[in-house]
C-alpha cells in the first residue's frame, strides 16, 4: 500500500538524497564540520560532566513488547582465573547478548525502511540482510559524532515534570523550549528533547514508560530547516503513538532516517542535564555521542557524554 499524500509531500520537502553526493552514507553527520566542533568546544566553561544513558541492567527497559529486543544479560564466564597456573595473577571475563536499540541508543539510517527505500536511494532489500546486516549505510561509517548540543526542555518550558501522554511535540513547542532555554539551534547541532517520560522508568512502571509523549510529524521539516545533525529524545518510541496521518506509522522515523539521513537516539537520560541546565541557565554544551562501531549495525548502543 503506498504511503499517503499528506506523507509523501513531507518527505520531498525533507528530502536529502544527492546533497552530499550520490555515494554518501553519512548523511547529516556531513553537517558536523571541523569549525562546527572548534564552536562547540567553546561551551565547556566549567568541566562539569554528565550521562546520558541509562543502565544496562537485565531488567531494563524492554518488556517483550518488540520480540527479540532483549534488555542485556552480563554473563561472567571467568572469574579469577589463573590463566597461568596456580599463584599467577588471576583474570575475570565476561560476555552479553542484548538487543541494540535496547537502552540508550542511535537509530541508524536502515533501521526503517519503507517501499524499500533507504537514504540516499539504497535498496532495502539489497542492503539489509539477515547473514551481513546492513552491506551499506552501516552504523560503523559514523566514526566520530562530537559537537555542540542543545537541550530543548519542551516540559520545563511548559512547566511540567513530564508530558502527558501520546502528546505530540511541535515546532511550536521546540521554539518555546529555545526560549525558555534562550538559546537558538545551529546548524550541526543535536538536539536533545526532554518530555520528562523517562521519570516514568525510573519510577519503577516499566509498561506505562511504552504509553509516552513523542515528536509530531511536524518536527522533521524544523530540523531540517535548522540543519540539524540529530535528534534524541527521553522516550522508547521517539515518535507520537497513535499516528497523526493515519496508518501511517513511524512517519518521524521514516522522515529522518530514510529521507534525511539523520540519526535518532532514544531512551536518553537527560534529568541530571535539565537540573544543571535550570540552575545554570546554560543550555548548550559539547556532547560526545559517537555510536560503537558494529560493522552492518542498524544502531547502536551510546553512552552519550555532555560536558559544560
Amino acid at each position: 500500500m503506498p504511503m499517503p499524500a499528506e506523507f509523501t509531500e513531507l518527505a520531498k520537502r525533507v528530502n536529502n538524497w544527492g546533497r552530499w553526493g550520490k555515494d554518501d552514507q553519512i548523511g547529516t553527520m556531513n553537517l558536523v564540520t571541523d569549525d562546527v566542533v572548534k564552536a562547540a568546544a567553546a561551551c565547556v566553561k566549567t568541566g562539569k560532566r554528565f550521562s546520558l544513558a541509562v543502565e544496562l541492567r537485565e531488567d531494563g527497559i524492554q518488556n517483550g513488547m518488540i520480540p527479540g529486543r532483549d534488555n542485556p544479560k552480563l554473563t561472567t564466564f571467568l572469574v579469577n582465573h589463573e590463566v597461568f597456573g596456580p599463584g599467577t595473577v588471576a583474570t575475570s571475563d565476561d560476555a552479553v547478548t542484548m538487543g541494540i536499540q535496547a537502552g540508550t541508543h542511535w537509530d541508524g539510517f536502515t533501521h526503517a525502511t519503507y517501499e524499500d527505500r533507504l537514504y540516499n536511494g539504497f535498496s532495502a532489500k539489497e542492503t539489509v540482510t539477515a547473514e551481513n546486516g546492513a552491506v551499506n549505510l552501516g552504523i560503523e561509517r559514523i566514526k566520530t559524532l562530537v559537537t555542540r548540543g542543545v537541550l530543548l526542555d519542551v516540559a520545563g518550558a511548559k512547566g511540567v515534570e513530564r508530558l502527558e501522554p501520546m502528546y505530540a511535540v511541535t515546532p511550536e513547542d521546540l521554539e518555546a523550549a529555545e526560549e525558555f532555554g534562550n538559546v537558538k539551534v545551529r546548524a550541526g547541532d543535536i538536539v536533545l528533547v526532554r518530555t520528562g517520560q523517562i521519570t516514568v522508568y525510573f519510577g519503577g512502571d516499566r509498561d506505562n514508560y511504552f504509553f509516552s509523549p513523542g515528536l509530531s510529524v511536524r518536527c522533521p521539516e524544523w530540523f531540517h530547516a535548522r540543519d540539524v545533525a540529530a535528534v534524541a529524545n527521553d522516550t522508547v518510541t521517539f515518535e507520537v503513538f497513535p499516528p497523526e496521518i493515519e496508518d501511517c506509522f513511524m512517519a518521524v522515523h521514516a522522515l529522518h532516517l530514510v529521507e534525511m539521513g539523520m540519526l535518532q537516539g532514544q531512551n536518553w537520560n537527560l534529568e541530571e542535564l535539565a537540573a544543571d541546565c535550570k540552575a545554570d541557565g546554560v543550555y548548550e554544551f559539547l556532547l560526545d555521542a559517537s555510536p560503537q562501531p558494529f560493522v552492518g549495525g542498524v544502531g547502536s548502543p551510546v553512552n552519550p557524554i555532555a560536558i559544560k
